[in-house]
Formats: structure tokens, C-alpha cells, sequence
């Protein structure tokens, strides 16, 4: 496989799965905090975990990090123009 299409599955499978705020979220902690992988994997991921409990550590992450950083106003902000985004390719 190549570079461009693993990058290319890997973010479609983020975003099925996440949704695109919580894909830009992830995105913008990896880039933000760079960390060992594998290491962290090891530490946080079990083989049996569901992306549904992988989300809700990631969001839990979220909340308890990028709320203050970023400001509660701003959050809201880029959720309402997702959810304004998502309502007009709805109607498109």
C-alpha cells in the first residue's frame, strides 16, 4: 500500500467513524502533542476496544484539554459550522 493510500483509508475510516469535527479534533492532537504510538497503544488500546469506547476517550481528552485552550466560545463555534455544513449537504 502506498503512502497516499493508506493516508487516504485511514481518514476515510476516521471520518465514518468519528464523524468530520471529531476527525479534525484527533488531527489537531496528534499534531499538538507528539507522542510515541506505540507506546501509547500499548498503555491505552485493548484488542477487543470498540471505536465507540476509543471515541469517547478521545473526547474525553477533548474536553478536559481543548476547552481551555481553545475557549468554549471557539468550540462552539466550529460546532455550529459543522452542523450548519452537514445541514447543507443534506439539502444539496
Amino acid at each position: 500500500m502506498t503512502d497516499t493510500l493508506l493516508k487516504s483509508t485511514a481518514m476515510n475510516i476516521l471520518r465514518e467513524n468519528l464523524g468530520i469535527v471529531e476527525t479534525e479534533r484527533f488531527i489537531a492532537l496528534i499534531l499538538k502533542e507528539p507522542f510515541d504510538y506505540t507506546q501509547w497503544r500499548m498503555e491505552n488500546l485493548r484488542d477487543d476496544m470498540s471505536v465507540d469506547e476509543l471515541s469517547a476517550i478521545a473526547m474525553e481528552h477533548w474536553n478536559n484539554n481543548a476547552l481551555s485552550e481553545f475557549g468554549v466560545s471557539q468550540v462552539a463555534d466550529k460546532e455550529r459550522s459543522y452542523s450548519e455544513a452537514t445541514d447543507s449537504e443534506d439539502s444539496v
